[in-house]
Parts: C-alpha cells; sequence; structure tokens
C-alpha cells in the first residue's frame, strides 16, 4: 500500500479512499507501518453492523440511517458487503444504486465490496476498510451484510454494535434460534412492521432474548421500523447511541475493539 495515500485519506479525498479500500478488496498485502499511521491520526469512529435475512430491508434501513445520521450532523461511511459476481468477480452495486443520491456528498462515502469467494476472510478486510474511513474523519462506518451465516459472523466482528433485522414473516422461535441470530446480535429491528404478524414476532423475540440472554449481559432491545416510510428510524438511532452508552459503561464496547485488534495481530 502506497504511503502516499495517506495525505489524502487524511484529508478525505475521495480517490485516495477508493484507491486504498481496492487494494484492501483485492488482497494486497498492506503492511502496519500503513494503519499505524492512519491510527495515530484517526479519531474513533462508531462502527455498526447491519444484517438479517434476504428481503428483510437492509439497504432501505441503511439508507435512512445515514439521512438521520446527516440530520445529526454526523458523517457516514457505508461497507455494503455483497455476494461477488462469478463472471465479473466484483461486488454487485445494488445497495450502492439505491443509495447513489449520496455519492457526490462529502460527508458520505458508500463502497461494496465483495468476497470474491471468501467469506471468512471477509472480516479482515472489512476491519482495514473501516479504519481507512475512520481515518478519513467518518463519525460512523455502516456495515451491511448480505444476509445471515458464517461469512456475516465474521463480518459481525469488525463492529461495535450488530442490529439484526427481521420481518414478520421470518419465522417461528425453532428458526430464529437455529439462524444464530441470538448470538451476534446486540439489537433487534423488526422492519416492515405495518405488516400482519409484526406484533407477534415481537412478543415471541421478546421472550426468547429474556430467556437466552446470559447472566451479565444486556439483553438486546427490540425496535419496530418501517423504513420505506422512515418509520422509526431515529427511535432506533437514539436506541443505537443509548445501548453503545451501556456497553461502554460494562466495559464491553472496549473489550470488542481489543478483540478486534488481537483478531489482527
Amino acid at each position: 500500500m502506497p504511503k502516499e495515500l495517506i495525505p489524502g485519506i487524511l484529508d478525505n479525498d475521495t480517490g485516495a479512499i477508493s484507491k486504498a479500500i481496492t487494494r484492501i478488496e483485492n488482497g494486497q498485502r498492506v503492511p502496519d507501518s500503513f494503519f499505524s499511521e492512519l491510527h495515530e491520526n484517526s479519531s474513533q469512529s462508531i462502527r455498526i453492523g447491519i444484517t438479517g435475512p434476504p428481503g428483510s430491508g437492509k439497504s432501505t434501513l441503511t439508507n435512512e440511517l445515514i439521512k438521520t445520521c446527516l440530520s445529526s450532523n454526523k458523517t457516514v461511511g457505508v461497507i455494503a458487503v455483497d455476494p461477488t459476481s462469478p463472471f465479473t468477480g466484483g461486488a454487485l452495486l445494488g445497495d450502492r444504486v439505491r443509495m447513489n443520491k449520496y455519492l457526490w456528498d462529502d460527508r458520505v462515502f458508500i463502497r461494496s465490496m465483495g468476497s470474491h469467494g471468501d467469506l471468512g476472510g471477509l472480516a479482515r478486510k472489512a476491519q482495514e476498510a473501516g479504519d481507512v474511513l475512520a481515518a478519513s474523519g467518518k463519525d460512523i462506518i455502516l456495515y451491511e451484510t448480505i444476509g445471515v451465516g458464517q461469512g456475516e459472523h465474521d463480518v459481525a466482528k469488525a463492529a461495535d454494535l450488530t442490529v439484526v433485522i427481521l420481518v414478520p414473516e421470518s419465522g417461528d422461535e425453532i428458526q430464529l434460534m437455529k439462524a444464530g441470530l441470538i448470538e451476534i446480535a446486540d439489537l433487534f429491528v423488526i422492519n416492515k412492521s405495518d405488516r400482519d404478524g409484526a406484533n407477534r414476532l415481537a412478543s415471541l423475540l421478546k421472550n426468547i432474548l429474556h430467556n437466552f440472554t446470559a447472566r451479565g449481559k444486556i439483553e438486546p432491545p427490540v425496535f419496530n421500523t418501517v423504513a420505506n416510510q422512515g418509520q422509526g428510524i431515529i427511535d432506533l438511532f437514539m436506541g443505537i447511541q443509548d445501548h453503545l452508552k451501556l456497553m461502554e459503561g460494562k466495559g464491553m464496547l472496549d473489550n470488542r475493539r481489543l478483540n478486534r485488534y488481537r483478531d489482527r495481530v
């Protein structure tokens, strides 16, 4: 990684940021000294993972969160983790198309990142891309993943806090438990909550969380949204901030960041 990219990254230059993330995505070796210099000049960004089953409205909700962050005078970086096309080897751009109104806004940087067939190795790449965005001055970094699976568990390691999105059609208790959602979620969102079954799912989920949250852990709160109408997004944004404060008070945030660092050493 050329060190001459660093001044541009620190100056929030889109070209320098893009070049750095492309090299990370392509698996080019990045020396520790590169990130050390970035860290020396970076403030602490909040990193939020957003995941959930296909069709749960992740991109729509991410788009609404961007809008809310900007309204709160926060700058935003988005890493949309997409499946890799077997034909082009590149990440699909569906998420970026939905968010294209922000592409010329220097307060926002949006990038799709492909797995290149290696979702397990994506955790480190996502973390390193987050480091670049943090150094560019982004206050909040959103990682949107393609679904719920081992790869998404790995990508969740890049986040300070993970939001799992469900919809009323997500199914019964057994399906929720099989999906492994409980272990990665810090917050749950029931999106499309204007549909039948939303209240039942909320009650079921709260009951599961009450019974399965380990002693000493923070029970994940549940929020209702209708993202395509902008409903519930401000409450969710405030809930994320409140939950981060709780995590910080219990030392969980520092521990998570320390573990993230150790995984990379």
